[in-house]
């Protein structure tokens, strides 16, 4: 959903030869962190059960059907629909 950097730890072995690869956060990495967020928002019994049914159906979806609903706590913009590229 969000192509935000995703933080690297150093080693002291450093990287394999020609390995170039770079980390990227989940699809449903954004929802993940709304369910976090609500937590900390208040009684969790009323905050988290939202945010949850959207982590959870995140999961459950195949890549490019994530729900396009507004995030909960999160003040990001809301995923959009992708037209599937046919080729």
């Amino acid at each position: 959903m969000s192509s935000r950097p995703v933080p690297r730890r150093e080693s002291p072995w450093g990287l394999p030869e020609g390995d170039t690869r770079q980390p990227v956060a989940h699809r449903c990495n954004d929802r993940a962190e709304d369910v976090i967020q609500a937590l900390f928002e208040g009684n969790p019994f009323k905050t988290v059960p939202g945010p949850f049914k959207l982590f959870w159906q995140c999961m459950r979806s195949k890549p490019g059907e994530e729900p396009t609903e507004p995030f909960y706590y999160l003040q990001l913009d809301p995923p959009k629909k992708e037209e599937a590229k046919l080729e």
